[in-house]
């Protein structure tokens, strides 16, 4: 199921008026959470297909959130998030936050802080009670 939403179309905004490549948001309902895909231009197909079974499979699903609350994943752009058939160290899931908001910034934050360079870091997941 793929809903493009008002954020979704605010992020695209401003991500063109950054002058960063917007991402299409794959948004699904499951367990009293929705998680939404970002599907970046830099991911393999292997990452947007294990990205998709964590916004389908709850069992896939609690390997990324450990928590209850809120929850979100980031990557570096030119580090990726599974290369090799491993994650990326650099990749990084956090939960059990009180928001939205509070989610993303600490994934990104902790994302940027383990990188080895390039462009920052940005959500490829995130995850939100229902």
């Amino acid at each position: 199921m793929r809903k493009l939403g008002f954020a979704a179309v605010l992020g695209m905004a401003l991500a063109g008026a950054l002058g960063v490549q917007a991402a299409e948001v794959e948004t699904f309902q499951m367990d009293g959470v929705e998680v939404r895909v970002f599907a970046h231009g830099f991911l393999t197909e292997e990452e947007m297909m294990t990205l998709r079974l964590v916004g389908q499979n709850p069992d896939a699903l609690a390997l990324f959130v450990t928590d209850a609350g809120f929850a979100a994943l980031a990557v570096a752009p030119d580090e990726g998030f599974v290369r090799a058939g491993m994650p990326v160290a650099s990749a990084s899931a956090l939960s059990g936050l009180d928001s939205a908001e509070a989610a993303s910034t600490a994934a990104l934050d902790a994302c940027n802080a383990a990188r080895s360079g390039g462009a920052d870091c940005v959500l490829v997941l995130d995850v939100a009670p229902r």
